[in-house]
């Protein structure tokens, strides 16, 4: 079991913005389903701005707060780098420490990160499939949270629940799905849907392209 430890509160609080409605309503939907002492299986699904991203730092913090370790796998190198920087900022005041492993960390820092993660002294690990690779052995792997998840195939989501026991899932995608086409395609997920921009934050529009206008989107 995880719950909501006192120094999550503080992270909350010190926020230089207020979660909204519809953060809070997820965040209670995981921290309920990570009490329960069943085994989460959650889909979060919320436009690019609309704060997935702290989400999965509180539910880190409290799982490092627990004991266990973490895991936040992203399908980009530059994806990955962004959210160790984003959790060390925040973190770091809680004394939580923190792993980036992606494909281009060097093999003796590799090494090292390894032998930290299987002795329990890394309480997150960020990184790409970096993360799943069969060297890296987690002491207490209690949760994995995929970013974009599309981008992974479920194999993959398997292998890294598979790396601890009753691993808590939690999976988060900016792709706009319909609550009912995300339980056709998600059908072992529960779904949480973030609905609200926080305040100041511009509507961000999704456009299907086509090749011919890849000079456009590069630029």
């Amino acid at each position: 079991k995880i719950g909501v430890c006192k120094e999550a509160k503080e992270l909350i609080a010190n926020l230089p913005y207020e979660l909204t409605g519809a953060q809070k309503q997820a965040l209670n939907e995981m921290a309920k389903d990570m009490a329960s002492g069943k085994v989460m299986n959650r889909l979060v699904q919320g436009d690019v701005g609309s704060g997935k991203t702290i989400l999965a730092i509180i539910l880190l913090l409290m799982c490092a707060k627990a004991g266990y370790q973490g895991v936040l796998m992203a399908p980009t190198e530059v994806l990955a780098t962004q959210h160790y920087e984003s959790f060390m900022e925040l973190l770091n005041p809680y004394g939580i420490k923190i792993a980036l492993l992606t494909g281009s960390t060097k093999a003796k820092e590799k090494r090292e990160i390894y032998q930290k993660i299987k002795g329990g002294e890394i309480d997150i690990v960020i990184g790409t499939h970096a993360v799943i690779q069969d060297k890296v052995e987690y002491q207490k792997l209690a949760l994995v949270i995929t970013d974009e998840q599309h981008r992974f195939g479920v194999r993959q989501r398997k292998i890294l629940s598979s790396k601890g026991q009753s691993v808590d899932t939690l999976v988060m995608t900016a792709t706009p799905i319909p609550r009912t086409l995300a339980i056709i395609l998600y059908g072992d997920l529960d779904i949480s849907i973030i609905d609200e921009l926080p305040p100041g934050r511009q509507k961000i529009d999704t456009y299907a392209v086509r090749r011919n206008m890849e000079e456009r989107v590069n630029n």
